[in-house]
């Protein structure tokens, strides 16, 4: 995908807030003195009196967002993954969540693709720790296009949302005239018999790939995007399961508490189907390359063919 536009998504994130930023007179976006990073930093030069650099005290930041929301503004607080959900942990639960306030999440330089930084700045966990908060939506983008769909769509949804982005520039593959984001909806992206791919966030693209070198072996895979992990697309994964008869999930995420465990959930009641989860194998990541960890990792188009494949010739379980 060489000739395919890339950006990261964290772009995505800082242009769509500074693009929101008329419509939404009470939107107010807090960092964590990390403005340049998450690219809130967009929105700071055109709107500097509605953006708040609380410092390096991300678990103020959530306090005084709170805040903010009970006072009719919609907030966004951005920090880095591993802070907006890890450090932040306790006051997203108890400040945010509990009360069920009307404050938005991004959290950027998410997953593996963090890259050089390392595994300590590699969060993994995040999904699952957001996903399991009562009433928290939780929304990993694919790409430019999908990113800055999700950011306007949160802004009108009221309550709580956590969105994940990413530091590496990643294909941008929704830019079609057909494409539309609504909050809790999967979008269907390649028809097939044999199995399903559901993908979210950088293995979207891959699922893609994967699809187009399983076709060549004569295997038809169906691929679903779910950018929306909580609330699920119930719907949309029982029937695809139902059609093919076995699933594959793909994320930049432990398979602990991710996309494979949400799909898991829904299948086991719903739809009793093999499935096998690709991302993190309950392992840390480590520094290097963005493309050589995703590669390592199992993460890329080439990987999910070979694992899709085995999976479906009964080799993979």
């Amino acid at each position: 995908m060489a000739d395919v536009k890339k950006i990261a998504t964290r772009e995505s994130y800082g242009n769509a807030l500074a693009e929101c930023g008329a419509d939404f007179p009470n939107l107010v976006v807090l960092d964590a003195d990390l403005a340049g990073a998450t690219k809130t930093s967009v929105f700071q030069k055109a709107y500097p009196e509605r953006h708040i650099d609380c410092g390096i005290a991300e678990c103020n930041m959530t306090g005084i967002a709170a805040g903010l929301a009970t006072c009719g503004k919609i907030p966004f607080i951005s920090s880095f993954a591993m802070f907006a959900a890890g450090r932040n942990f306790e006051q997203v639960r108890n400040s945010i969540g509990y009360p069920h306030l009307n404050v938005k999440i991004g959290a950027t330089h998410a997953g593996i693709t963090v890259g050089e930084d390392g595994a300590t700045h590699q969060c993994n966990e995040d999904v699952a720790l957001m996903r399991a908060i009562p009433g928290m939506t939780v929304i990993v983008p694919a790409d430019d296009v999908e990113a800055k769909a999700a950011v306007r769509a949160a802004i009108e949804f009221e309550g709580p949302v956590y969105l994940r982005f990413g530091r590496a520039a990643v294909p941008v593959i929704n830019n079609t005239s057909n494409y539309k984001f609504e909050i809790g909806k999967g979008v269907a992206l390649r028809e097939g018999t044999d199995v399903t791919i559901i993908a979210s966030g950088i293995t979207v693209a891959s699922a893609l790939e994967a699809a187009d070198m399983l076709a060549a072996d004569g295997i038809s895979a169906e691929v679903i995007n779910i950018h929306t992990i909580k609330p699920l697309d119930e719907e949309l994964v029982v029937g695809s399961a139902k059609k093919t008869g076995k699933v594959v999930t793909a994320e930049e995420h432990s398979v602990i508490g991710g996309l494979g465990s949400a799909v898991c959930d829904c299948l086991s009641q719903k739809c009793p189907t093999p499935v096998f989860k690709i991302g993190m194998q309950d392992v840390f990541g480590e520094s290097g390359p963005a493309n050589a960890l995703v590669a390592k990792y199992g993460l890329d188009g080439k990987s999910i063919y070979e694992s899709t494949k085995e999976f479906v010739k009964g080799t993979g379980i």
